[in-house]
């Protein structure tokens, strides 16, 4: 079957036949002429050494560095500006100093694969980075062979392989416990919101960005409406603090809230447009947020670890009370189950042994010999 917007296609023998047009030296009309090969890759690469210079638009001349440009200013009305600043990142840290230089028709399969090496192996970037790097490059090759018809050899590169992903980190029960006594004894506004997102799950992000009217109190319903994030400004000017929604329509939720906190919400309640982390008008942000976690944890004796953290032991704690997938994945805002159960699905040696304790019927034959199904 021929990919969309290509002449190429397998034929009843086994081989890969692509058709491309050229004028005709005796009339000047248009003709066709075909190609042959094993693979899809080895006609489509065929195509772009013989096809002819005035069928392919000098446009495809272009630098990589230009077309990704044009196809970033094309992107910035119809995504987040949080989403544009990430795109804008990874193209002037690793796409631009590698590939950014090199004519679009010099970028080869085997010119992106050696970029991809060279990320996997002396960046120190894990597979689903480099993966998302890789995706915008494939977006900008769709987007010069949608506009000016370049020839799209790169669209079968293959994404680096994930390893399996490991147990997320989390506290031990021990370390909550060390951790709750800290935050317990004298809470402010800081140590509440550590409480906030141990017992709900909220990302960091949500959390500074909350305010007393996410919360009702009646109900003891908290609304997660919006989230906070610092990203970069265009042509390096700095840097800028942005509100936006949720990172996704998920992740636009209600948490039902946990007893535990209801005494302290009400003690702290402030005005209904005032962010909880401070009390005021004024919004601290997750790195200012991520500074003062630390400080907690040192004064606990803990070590020193990310803020998410919080977010990934309530998380398996659920699953160790029995939360049911679904509810989980609400709760924490995921677009579907199979994110959590992606996840969080990763059993601890203790977990396995209680599960492993409730095998006790195998010393008692006559229970599987009853003869009921």
């Amino acid at each position: 079957m021929s990919k969309r917007g290509e002449n190429i296609y397998k034929r009843k023998d086994g081989r890969w036949e692509g058709r491309y047009k050229t004028k005709s030296t005796a009339n000047g009309k248009m003709r066709y002429i075909s190609v042959y090969g094993r693979t899809y890759t080895e006609v489509k690469e065929k195509i772009r050494q013989i096809r002819p210079d005035d069928i392919t638009d000098p446009k495809c001349r272009f630098t990589v560095m230009r077309l990704c440009e044009e196809w970033l200013n094309n992107k910035a009305y119809s995504i987040k500006e949080s989403t544009l600043a990430n795109y804008r990142m990874k193209l002037e840290k690793y796409i631009f100093p590698y590939l950014g230089i090199l004519k679009y028709e010099q970028l080869t399969e085997q010119v992106l694969e050696n970029f991809l090496d060279h990320l996997l192996s002396e960046t120190g970037l894990s597979a689903k980075y480099v993966s998302d790097i890789l995706s915008i490059i494939k977006s900008v090759a769709k987007y010069a062979h949608k506009k000016y018809g370049c020839i799209n050899i790169i669209a079968d590169t293959s994404h680096p392989k994930s390893q399996q992903p490991e147990s997320k980190t989390t506290l031990s029960r021990s370390d909550v416990n060390i951790l709750l006594c800290t935050v317990m004894d004298n809470t402010d506004l800081t140590k509440l919101g550590v409480l906030i997102s141990l017992y709900t799950g909220i990302r960091i992000g949500e959390l500074c960005a909350l305010k007393w009217s996410d919360i009702d109190l009646d109900s003891n319903v908290l609304s997660i409406n919006r989230t906070v994030q610092r990203i970069s400004e265009s042509g390096g000017k700095g840097t800028k603090l942005i509100f936006q929604p949720p990172k996704s329509s998920s992740s636009r939720r209600l948490i039902p809230l946990p007893e535990t906190l209801t005494p302290l919400l009400h003690s702290f309640e402030g005005e209904k447009e005032h962010f909880i982390l401070s009390g005021s008008s004024k919004c601290i942000e997750p790195r200012t947020m991520q500074y003062r976690f630390k400080s907690i944890l040192k004064r606990s004796g803990l070590p020193s670890v990310n803020f998410h953290i919080l977010r990934h032991t309530f998380a398996t704690y659920c699953l160790t009370l029995g939360f049911d997938i679904k509810t989980l994945s609400e709760i924490l805002g995921h677009s579907s189950a199979q994110i959590t159960m992606r996840c969080y699905i990763h059993s601890s040696l203790e977990r396995k042994r209680q599960c492993m304790e409730l095998i006790k019927g195998f010393d008692k034959p006559s229970e599987f010999s009853s003869g009921k199904k």
